[in-house]
């Protein structure tokens, strides 16, 4: 799937995401890369909300697993069970949200159970750059229930 197909896909079916305005910059079987600018997503300090950091985040993980999905032909509702961000610093412009399995091989596990169980966890990690550095990160538990 195309960057630009995924955004659609993002803004029509998670509205939230157009409202942030979130752009997809990449995204391939290994990793969905998001931006958002400052301007939607400000708090009152002049940084990025922390929420729409961390809804950033959950996105780009949660959209990777989707194109994964597509790819295994595997039918499936995915959501977030669990995560936790941190914040390094505040987030002061323009930022992205990259995402990547934590562990690789955990990907052949998920699908097999997915298949015989009908629902599997995995975890995702996504990390938050502003400006060329490092702001903080997601690590979050996914569960695909089978269709």
């Amino acid at each position: 799937m195309e960057a630009g197909t995924l955004e659609k896909y993002l803004h029509e079916h998670i509205p939230l995401s157009k409202a942030m305005g979130v752009e997809v910059l990449e995204a391939t079987l290994h990793g969905v890369k998001l931006s958002a600018p400052l301007s939607p997503n400000i708090n009152h300090r002049g940084t990025v909300f922390g929420g729409s950091a961390a809804a950033v985040a959950i996105l780009s993980a949660w959209s990777l697993l989707y194109l994964r999905l597509r790819s295994e032909h595997m039918g499936s509702n995915l959501v977030i069970q669990k995560n936790e961000m941190t914040f390094e610093c505040p987030i002061t412009g323009l930022f992205t949200a990259t995402s990547a399995l934590h562990d690789p091989l955990a990907w052949s596990r998920f699908i097999a159970t997915l298949r015989r169980k009908t629902r599997a966890r995995i975890n995702v990690t996504s990390v938050l750059h502003c400006n060329g550095e490092k702001v903080g990160g997601l690590d979050g538990d996914f569960v695909a229930i089978g269709l």
